[in-house]
Order: C-alpha cells, then structure tokens, then sequence
C-alpha cells in the first residue's frame, strides 16, 4: 500500500514554501515586500522543496498539464478528452501536482492525488483566479467516491501592498475568499477551507499575507 502524506502536513508545506520564498526573495534583493515582483515559478520550486522534505514524500510535478492530470485520475483512462468537453475545459497547465509514489510498471499507471495553482503578486479579485478556482472544482466534482484519485486541491497565494494602499490587505483577503466561496457553492459534494492569512504589517512599506484556499470533496 503506498502511503500518502497527510493533507495538513502538505498545506503546511505550501505555506512554509511561500514564506521561504519571500525570506529568500527579501534576502537576495534587500527589498522587504514585494515578492511579487519575482521571476515565474518561484513560489513552485521553494513550495516543491518543502514537500520533497515530507515523510512519504508523493512525486511532485511542476507546470502538468490538465489532460495528463485528468488522464491519471479519472477511472477510465481514455475519458479524459471527454470529460474535458462535457465540463468546457481548456488545455493549461496547473503549478503543481503530486501523484503517489510507487514502481512505476509504465509510463502510463501514473495516479495523481492533489492539484495546486500557485499564485505571486494577488491583491485583488482577477477573473484569472475565478478561473483557477472553477478549474479546480471541475476536476473535483465527483457523485461516487471512485469518479476521481484527486483528493484535493490548493489555491495557494502571496499578497502584498504598499502602505499607501487605500484598500488594506485584510479587506483584499476577505474579498478573495468570498469570491472563492461563490465559485465552490455552485458545485454539488465539494466544501473549501482557508488557512494562513496572518496579516504582517512593514512600518512604512507595506502588509503581505500568505493563504491557501483548500477545496475538496465532502462525500
């Protein structure tokens, strides 16, 4: 039997993961806030880091795309091209994915478990992260307990703002999460929690937060 990470331990590592990324972000720069001004995948690679560190630790994959996602999840392995036009799914790529880890016998008996969308730089509602959400809940969505392997997904963030800012950062966190929470209640056996979101104020600079968004199933 192959043994999974538990679902806390790998949100803890996100969280961990993004506030690396600013400490390290800060350290390189001398800037004190704006990790949103780093390069793309930077948040993936620390985030990928810590859950390397894990016990059981699950194999991780940057930037997989949702059809090979889809391919290793769902219980019909050709379904995927079909289930994409029935739910109207583009093809993209998603941040992160951890699939079991297991002697592989193919290339094609991968079975991915958890699903991540990494964000940098969020300060308010884009339709960008709507769609992130609606995505997520998407490859979800399941009536039976065997419809999907996926057992949950993050939507993980780093939000940042000047201290001239006229909208504070706890009001731009409360408006992503309720923006969050509209998408999900749309959506028949799925329930969302947030974690982190602690405030950390900059004397003269500005707030930034940290926060992850969990939806999954509530079969």
């Amino acid at each position: 039997m192959n043994i999974f990470p538990k679902k806390e331990a790998v949100i803890n590592a996100v969280l961990l993961g993004i506030e690396n990324a600013k400490r390290n972000y800060s350290f390189w720069t001398c800037d004190e806030l704006y990790l949103s001004y780093a390069p793309p995948k930077f948040l993936s690679i620390h985030v990928a880091q810590e859950i390397a560190k894990l016990d059981n630790a699950p194999e991780i994959f940057i930037d997989a795309t949702v059809s090979d996602i889809l391919r290793c999840s769902l219980p019909n392995r050709s379904a995927f091209r079909e289930f994409m036009r029935e739910n109207y799914i583009m093809d993209r790529n998603l941040s992160i994915t951890l699939d079991e880890r297991f002697e592989h016998k193919s290339d094609n008996d991968s079975i991915s478990k958890v699903i991540m969308s990494l964000k940098n730089g969020v300060r308010n509602v884009q339709q960008e992260y709507l769609d992130d959400i609606e995505l997520m809940c998407k490859m979800l969505q399941k009536e039976n307990q065997n419809d999907t392997t996926l057992d949950y997904a993050i939507f993980g963030f780093y939000l940042d703002i000047s201290s001239s800012a006229r909208k504070k950062a706890q009001v731009r966190l409360d408006a992503l999460i309720e923006s969050f929470d509209k998408i999900v209640s749309k959506f028949k056996n799925l329930k969302s929690t947030f974690k982190g979101g602690q405030i950390k104020k900059i004397e003269k600079v500005g707030e930034w937060c940290i926060g992850c968004y969990i939806i999954e199933p509530s079969l």
